[in-house]
């Protein structure tokens, strides 16, 4: 399955407001993305709970993926590769 990796780019890492807008994103693409970094177990990125909980610091690089299932490879490709695009600006910023 594909999968893609990012840095976090809010300066507050996935915290509160950065969190919430990223989970809102994921759950518009209606697959079970999830997220992981580097020693921890993949979260459920639909899940603000998980996401807030797992710790991902500004400049924590991630790997995007999906849940196993049977997924249009392109939808797949699509919404990860924007979440990854996502994950790379300021989420702080209201705007």
């Amino acid at each position: 399955m594909y999968t893609r990796k990012a840095t976090i780019a809010a300066s507050v890492g996935l915290h509160a407001r950065p969190a919430a807008v990223f989970v809102r994103a994921v759950n518009k693409t209606g697959l079970p993305i999830t997220l992981a970094k580097a020693g921890l177990a993949p979260v459920d990125g639909r899940s603000l709970l998980e996401v807030m909980s797992a710790d991902f610091a500004c400049g924590c690089e991630v790997e995007i993926g999906v849940a196993a299932g049977s997924h249009d490879d392109s939808h797949v490709r699509r919404a990860i590769d924007q979440l990854a695009q996502l994950l790379l600006t300021d989420l702080t910023d209201p705007a």
